[in-house]
């Protein structure tokens, strides 16, 4: 396993026990599964951000910042995640 998904284990782990109120081991282990994807999911998102190389947004910048949002909001939807 690499260091980032070490990472977002740890991040899922965090999260479920800071939300834990007396649940058993299957709720726990889906909680945290459920909340393991989320962020996984969320991590890759990331990715679909347009950038532009300069101050300046031509045309160009647009439909690739649209094009990116068009992807997130697909991959979101896909996998149940809101933002």
């Amino acid at each position: 396993m690499n260091k980032r998904i070490k990472e977002l284990k740890q991040q899922a782990t965090d999260y479920v026990d800071s939300v834990d109120n007396g649940i058993g081991i299957e709720e726990y282990r889906k909680l945290l599964d459920q909340k393991f994807a989320e962020l996984i999911v969320r991590e890759c998102v990331k990715f679909c951000e347009h950038e532009s190389n300069d101050d300046e947004h031509d045309e160009y910048d647009m439909g690739m910042w649209v094009k990116a949002e068009s992807i997130k909001t697909a991959i979101m939807e896909e996998f149940g995640i809101k933002e």
